[in-house]
């Protein structure tokens, strides 16, 4: 009961604060909008903080939990949603990502936004896209089979990144044992 009514509370909040943002965010290009688009995000996104709502909106999610290979930190379980590749709008984020949340379900954590490169090619980067007034990182290549050359915006809306809002992995998030992709064996 208490989880219902703070899941309600954190809905109703996002969405008055986005429908407050949102006119400043429309007429203003600089610090302001990126203000407005955020809440626009929270407001799109609260409702995911119930996994079954992701799930049934056309979040896909994986099985395997997403882990740095450089050093500390995971981004959790990716749920993408393909119709929304190449999605500049605040509100539809292509991926969302959720970490364990020690009694068996799923708690959100990070959106994404993930952007093809139009020529394809890694040593290029005159299309790079922004979002919130911050440039999204690559040309990188894609991450599985037949995913093409992207640019992609991570965002720690749900949980505090240590290393900054934007950054790509958050060391505060674990993978459980046995939970990430088994390496292939030889």
């Amino acid at each position: 009961m208490a989880r219902r009514l703070a899941l309600a509370l954190t809905a109703a909040a996002s969405l008055t604060l986005a429908a407050v943002a949102a006119p400043l965010a429309a007429a203003d290009p600089g610090p302001g909008r990126a203000q407005g688009d955020r809440a626009l995000t929270y407001a799109a996104t609260a409702r995911y903080q119930v996994h079954a709502n992701a799930v049934a909106d056309g979040y896909k999610p994986d099985q395997y939990c997403v882990v740095d290979k450089a050093g500390p930190g995971a981004l959790g379980y990716p749920h993408f949603n393909h119709k929304y590749d190449n999605s500049l709008d605040p509100r539809k984020p292509a991926a969302l990502f959720y970490e364990d949340d020690g009694r068996g379900g799923k708690r959100l954590v990070a959106v994404q936004w993930l952007v093809y490169d139009r020529d394809q090619k890694l040593t290029t980067d005159d299309d790079r896209p922004t979002l919130f007034g911050i440039p999204f990182k690559g040309p990188k290549p894609g991450n599985f089979p037949g995913q093409p050359v992207h640019y992609a915006l991570h965002m720690w809306l749900w949980k505090k990144n240590p290393d900054g809002l934007f950054e790509t992995f958050n060391r505060a998030v674990t993978c459980l044992p046995g939970t990430t992709r088994p390496k292939p064996s030889l």
